[in-house]
């Protein structure tokens, strides 16, 4: 009967009345999986039920595919109305109605209290607010980006997108401020395959909109560029023309304000913001059933409930696969070339794009209006179509390439620690949690920054995304470790992050003076590389203090004849277990890093130590107080972390 594509111009009365029938159901479901659980949402739930059913029955999705590449995108930015979106999906067969009723906020179940993609036909975990909107222009990027000449920037290319993706929001969200960041961004890209759908309940948990924070929700959608159309979001002929509208437009992107009624079809309920987040009460639910013309089964679904038990532990999230790229050989530094990092990285994205973004766009690179200085110019020049300039809007471009990267796309997003790491922790966080494969390369990491100063000096990149379970963590020592890291990462499946400083720095070598990544040596996640050999004492270093490591070797061998073991930890996680055993058993481990040594390497040694319960003696040293502005040689100097400070501290520790 249904799956319209917004095709007629009208709803028939038989789908009309089908469509309530639905919503009877689904307001029933609502009542008893929140009132059950005794939590969750149910007014916000009910108001957005009619924009919920209407999408889902005209929507290109289909429950017996629900992961067809070609499908259509449905992101509910705002996933506290998990119930609403639950019995949506139970309507339209996605899932079992009674499993979702019975599981809602139960420990082991994938009905969590936000919605999560463990469940078909969720698209985002969601429920920090603001956020869905980006994801739903990453998902749209997607879309506009197949089929997209490689050759031309991709604005102004007006081929047809693949697909659609809709975003729904509530307008209490409406005062995050990423929202206007992802709406910027969409109308740049002439994203006219994304529709949004705000909530207007006028309500949330603190009480009405306008008093918690007033604003001109229409206005500000309309200065961002965006068409709006705005409706009476429960009645069925209104609430299908403005998407209708919306679907069909061509010019730019469209968004559905629908004004609606919280908790919707329950007299005690509708207009109270208490039934944002509250469940009605054991005692009323008779009541409230009745209300809606549905069939009460409390006693058959609390029974349900309480076989279900607590469950398992543990989550089981769609993961999507990474293309198939042509990742070329390791570049070759040769001795005593002084480069950086940062240059590196470049390379091998310039490489990357001119050998697979040919005929199609495989890779994507997205910038924050520091293209220089993470040196992706190149890139951009060897095919615009892949370059997504995000601007001053890294809230944004976080979450919208993390999206992007489940579309089908190697996606990378490059910025300076600072902002790539510390300012957008949640929203990376979330990117793991969404199993997302982006490729964070952040640039100017540690104290190496110029002399920018302490706001901009990232010392606890290290510490948050190890807080976290799903980023992989890798520092390169040099240039040559760089190019072999980023073409590792280009192939491989998941979250990697890849920090780097801003100078130039030596080549890591043999002893004999040879560059020690030449063309034998690879990279592989949680292995460390010995560089220097010795068994009275370790010294285990990552990312710019490595070659001070290797010269202060020199320097203690002279001091005092012991040789000290020289690890290259650069895979932090997963980290090389082994290795940092290997050199507690030497009696003596000392740890460097532009970091924060409680939180980073230092913290890190210090667990696996611990845990394996081994006795020796360690020392963490890194950046451990607020740094100060100055060139990267003196603040080195300074926290005795350059090759004369990491020989005294060792000398020290064995007089």
């Amino acid at each position: 009967m249904f799956h319209l594509g917004f095709e007629p111009e009208r709803l028939t009365d038989d789908q009309i009345a089908e469509l309530e029938r639905m919503r009877v159901q689904a307001s029933t479901d609502i009542i008893t999986m929140v009132s059950l659980a005794n939590s969750g949402h149910p007014g916000g739930s009910m108001s957005t039920l009619p924009a919920l059913l209407t999408l889902y029955a005209n929507a290109r999705i289909d429950p017996k595919a629900p992961l067809d590449p070609l499908r259509d995108r449905i992101i509910v930015s705002h996933g506290h109305i998990s119930p609403g979106t639950y019995s949506t999906l139970a309507a339209f067969g996605f899932i079992e109605r009674d499993d979702a009723i019975a599981g809602f906020r139960q420990f082991g179940s994938a009905f969590s209290g936000h919605v999560e993609i463990s469940v078909p036909g969720v698209e985002w975990n969601s429920g920090n607010l603001g956020q869905g909107l980006s994801a739903g222009v990453g998902a749209a990027l997607g879309g506009r980006l197949q089929g997209a000449d490689p050759s031309r920037d991709l604005r102004g290319q007006t081929h047809a997108p693949a697909y659609r993706a809709v975003v729904l929001m509530g307008d209490g969200e409406q005062q995050k401020g990423q929202i206007s960041e992802a709406r910027r961004l969409a109308v740049k890209y002439g994203c006219t395959n994304l529709i949004a759908y705000v909530d207007a309940n006028g309500l949330q948990i603190g009480g009405d909109c306008d008093d918690v924070m007033p604003q001109d929700i229409a206005a500000g959608w309309a200065s961002d560029g965006w068409d709006v159309i705005e409706c009476d979001g429960h009645d069925w002929q209104a609430l299908y023309a403005a998407f209708r509208t919306a679907w069909r437009a061509t010019d730019r992107p469209a968004v559905v304000i629908a004004r609606t009624v919280m908790g919707k079809g329950v007299d005690f309920m509708e207009n109270l913001a208490k039934f944002h987040g509250q469940a009605v009460p054991e005692g009323q639910v008779a009541d409230a059933i009745a209300q809606l013309g549905g069939v009460n089964r409390w006693d058959e679904l609390a029974a349900r409930r309480k076989a279900v038990g607590t469950g398992e532990l543990g989550h089981h999230f769609w993961e999507a696969d990474v293309p198939a790229l042509k990742i070329g050989p390791p570049k070759i530094y040769p001795a005593g070339t002084k480069t950086d990092c940062r240059s590196a990285y470049g390379n091998v994205m310039e490489e990357l794009a001119r050998a697979n973004n040919i005929d199609r766009i495989r890779v994507v690179a997205f910038g924050a209006d520091l293209t220089g200085s993470v040196k992706l110019n190149a890139f951009q020049d060897a095919a615009p179509a892949g370059f997504i300039e995000g601007g001053i809007q890294e809230h944004n471009s976080a979450t919208a390439s993390g999206r992007l990267s489940k579309e089908g796309f190697v996606t990378f997003f490059s910025t300076f620690g600072i902002f790539g790491v510390t300012e957008t922790f949640n929203q990376q966080r979330l990117n793991g949690f969404n199993r997302t494969n982006l490729k964070l390369v952040c640039t100017h990491c540690g104290t190496d920054v110029g002399e920018d100063g302490p706001t901009h000096q990232v010392i606890d990149y290290v510490g948050l995304l190890r807080s976290t379970f799903d980023w992989e963590i890798f520092v390169p020592a040099d240039p040559s470790q760089c190019d072999r890291i980023v073409r590792n990462v280009a192939s491989r499946k998941g979250n990697q992050f890849v920090g780097m400083g801003r100078s130039k720095v030596e080549l890591i070598t043999h002893a004999d003076g040879s560059p020690y990544y030449d063309g034998t040596v690879g990279f592989e996640p949680g292995r460390a590389d010995v560089i220097r050999q010795g068994d009275d004492g370790a010294i285990l270093a990552v990312g710019p203090t490595v070659i001070e490591a290797q010269k202060a070797h020199d320097l203690i061998l002279q001091a005092t004849g012991k040789r000290l073991r020289v690890v290259n930890m650069a895979s932090l996680v997963p980290v090389d277990t082994q290795a940092i055993l290997d050199a507690a058993a030497t009696g003596f481990v000392l740890t460097v890093e532009d970091h924060n040594p409680n939180t980073g390497l230092g913290g890190l040694a210090a667990n696996v130590i611990a845990d394996a319960g081994v006795a020796t003696r360690l020392v963490r040293t890194g950046i451990d107080q607020w740094p100060m502005s100055g060139k990267p040689a003196d603040i080195f100097r300074g926290f005795g972390i350059d090759a004369q400070g990491i020989a005294a501290k060792v000398i020290a520790a064995f007089s």
